[in-house]
């Protein structure tokens, strides 16, 4: 989106035919809307801003409710906006803090402050460009007595009257639309600007899951989240902010439920054991964590290989942290006679999962020519040299 298109779209008649459009249209039914605006006499501009729009927010629901019918978005601040459920969380952990008033810098389309706004916490929203500073606004205009919204650099905010700052830098290059991602060095505001900031002002700072761990400072709490099976983003807090003895935790959330795992360092593995009764992946906020020897003991499980993030067990034990499977037996890992063994058995559907193995499970999939009525998980790993084939069932979560 455009300055143009906000433009025509930020009016009585822009925002009225915005409402009027149904969010889920498929690309046809796209294709005709456009044409019945054209036909009436819409601007260019305008059909293309509504139409835009009412895709986003049909794409937005998953991170925004029922919110999402009355907000504003643009292509790449809906995609690197913060899930509202997670939003509501970090809210807390600023409000246990005792935080009255925060600068949310890099504040994107406003999907952090809802969440800080939520809770009754005083906001300055900060954000580099012109368009998504003016979509922040109109996203947090009923919070208008709670937030404001600046149109500035990260750097040049003035907080002096904040108590703790919300941090996301721009991780993408510039744009609306089409972004891609961009080196730690190239990050607006910097990493070495915002570590330092972080030394001074109790501060949270977003940031991409797959960082190098290398540059996480050791005097602050990385807090690495997954929501619904996606590992979403790694979280930095500082001062206040960071828990005492805490330097590392897995948050994971499914819907509006939750469970973390914490701890004062990385947890060493369990050691490696031959393969048992169920096998369990750990969630990848835990991976990057690297808090599986954490769950490993809480399962009584131990390694399946070094270095490959499955663990395996004899006990009917699972956890939040993992998704289990009940073993039925090891098949030959050779796409010929894989793809028998599965046939005689009747797997017509099947969920492959793989870790430690060069395969592209699409096309493994096609070369099986799976036959049957019947289901199953089939885990390709390898332990040592040795690449495995574990035909299993997946266990409901307790």
């Amino acid at each position: 989106m455009d300055i143009a298109e906000l433009t025509a779209l930020l009016t009585p008649e822009g925002l009225r035919l915005l409402d009027g459009l149904d969010a889920a249209q498929s690309t046809k039914d796209v294709a005709r809307t456009v044409s019945r605006l054209r036909a009436a006499g819409y601007s260019p501009d305008l059909v293309s801003a509504v139409v835009g729009q009412a895709r986003l927010r049909g794409r937005a629901q998953a991170k925004f409710g029922e919110f999402a019918e009355r907000m504003l978005f643009t292509r790449a601040g809906l995609e690197q906006a913060t899930r509202l459920s997670i939003a509501a969380r970090h809210a807390g952990r600023f409000r246990d803090a005792g935080v009255g008033r925060v600068a949310d810098l890099g504040c994107g389309i406003g999907g952090d402050a809802l969440g800080f706004a939520g809770l009754g916490i005083r906001v300055r929203a900060v954000d580099a460009d012109e368009v998504t500073a003016a979509i922040a606004a109109y996203n947090l205009a009923p919070f208008d007595d709670t937030v404001t919204v600046e149109q500035g650099l990260a750097e040049a905010a003035d907080l002096s009257d904040v108590d703790a700052v919300w941090l996301d830098p721009a991780r993408r290059t510039s744009g609306h639309s089409e972004t891609a991602r961009t080196r730690p060095e190239d990050w607006s505001p910097s990493l070495d600007w915002a570590f330092g900031l972080a030394e001074r002002v109790p501060t949270g700072i977003k940031l991409g899951p797959g960082i190098d761990r290398s540059v996480i400072p050791d005097d602050v709490e990385a807090q690495w989240v997954s929501a619904d099976g996606s590992t979403v983003e790694l979280v930095l807090w500082s001062g206040r902010l960071a828990r005492e003895g805490v330097r590392r935790a897995a948050l994971v959330t499914r819907g509006d439920a939750a469970w973390e795992l914490t701890a004062s360092g990385d947890a060493p593995d369990e050691a490696v054991r031959d393969l048992g009764t169920f096998v369990h992946e750990p969630d990848g906020a835990v991976i990057r964590a690297r808090l599986i020897g954490e769950v490993a003991r809480s399962l009584d499980a131990g390694m399946l290989a070094d270095q490959i993030a499955y663990l395996t067990s004899d006990a009917a034990l699972t956890s939040p942290f993992v998704a289990s499977f009940r073993v039925r037996e090891v098949l030959p890992a050779e796409v010929r006679a894989l793809s028998r063994a599965l046939r005689e058995r009747g797997i017509g559907r099947l969920e492959i999962k793989k870790r430690g193995v060069d395969l592209d499970p699409a096309a493994l999939r096609t070369a099986l020519k799976l036959r049957g009525d019947g289901s199953a998980t089939l885990i390709l790993t390898r332990v040592g040299t040795k690449r495995v084939a574990i035909l299993a069932d997946r266990v409901a979560p307790s």
